[in-house]
């Protein structure tokens, strides 16, 4: 793998010409430091606390091409808060190295592009993570800036753009991307605020630490919306009825798209069966509303979330 810091530890230092008479070059601008000390210098701590645990140092001869989308204090923040942890730092100390590795590394591209070279060329962008034997790719969008879409469907807006560095060029994004296959179903869950409903009848219901166990499992996974427009029905269940429900969006085995048994009835972990129709891409459950299935192959390290835009109703 290639390395995309010379030294995270590193202090940053400030980069100028010693003043020596009346040359041209005695005026030069300093010249830009390393991706470690532009990210040090524009207080980006998170960041560098993280890949220093990962123990991201280089093996980079030479003058480096690479791109670094570098999420912000905040970004940091927001995730970790989302997992369930006080703070950057928090979530820093938690996660492995070899964990805050695979997210840095989602960060990175292979060559130097600066803003107007994402805003050209193809939408997805493959990155230094790797999984399941190819690079893991970004999705780019240019509607109202750059914007950066990850595995888990959220988007990173790239707030400041084209920083230079000696060794590449450093975007910063005011998200931490997602990558596929390193957090479990529920945290994957957790890191998408439209499923924050989701999430919540999860921890209700007590769930929580089945869903992060082994697996693997098949989660169709309903937004926000679709809780809502049921609301006045879920204040109404008891533990047992909403353990129900919840199971019966859960599969025990990982299904992905390309392998959905259309127009056959399947087992959920409830018990009871749903039908999937491939013409219409829907689900039937026990209500005549099927939902529909909007996004597939959300991959988490224990298994898959498909989303869909209806909360799926059992035999109560």
């Amino acid at each position: 793998m290639q390395f995309w810091f010379k030294r995270w530890a590193a202090v940053a230092s400030l980069i100028g010409l010693a003043a020596c008479g009346g040359n041209d070059e005695d005026h030069a601008p300093p010249a830009p430091g390393t991706i470690a000390q532009v990210a040090q210098a524009n207080g980006l701590n998170a960041l560098v606390a993280a890949a220093t645990k990962a123990g991201l140092v280089p093996a980079l001869s030479g003058a480096g091409t690479l791109t670094v989308f570098a999420p912000t204090d905040a970004a940091f923040n927001t995730l970790a808060t989302r997992l369930g942890f006080t703070d950057a730092t928090a979530l820093v100390n938690a996660l492995p190295a070899s964990a805050l590795a695979s997210i840095l590394n989602y960060h990175v591209l292979a060559t130097r592009q600066t803003a107007a070279d994402l805003s050209t060329g193809a939408n997805t962008r493959p990155t230094l993570y790797s999984f399941g034997g190819t690079a893991a790719t970004l999705s780019v969008g240019t509607a109202g800036g750059v914007t950066l879409t990850d595995a888990v469907l959220t988007a990173a807006t790239v707030v400041t753009a084209n920083v230079p560095a000696s060794n590449g060029i450093v975007h910063v994004v005011d998200k931490v991307l997602v990558p596929p296959g390193l957090l479990t179903v529920v945290q994957m869950a957790q890191a998408n605020p439209q499923f924050s409903s989701l999430v919540s009848a999860v921890s209700s219901a007590g769930l929580a630490s089945t869903l992060s166990g082994a697996g693997p499992f098949t989660v169709f996974a309903p937004v926000n919306d679709a809780f809502t427009a049921i609301s006045s029905t879920v204040a109404g269940l008891t533990t047992a009825q909403l353990t129900t429900v919840l199971t019966y969006h859960v599969l025990g085995s990982q299904v992905l798209s390309t392998a959905i048994p259309f127009g056959t009835p399947v087992a959920t972990v409830s018990g009871q069966t749903i039908t999937i129709n491939a013409s219409s891409l829907t689900i039937t459950d026990k209500t005549a509303t099927p939902a529909s299935i909007v996004a597939t192959d959300i991959r988490a390290s224990n298994g898959v979330i498909h989303v869909i835009s209806k909360v799926l109703i059992p035999t109560l």
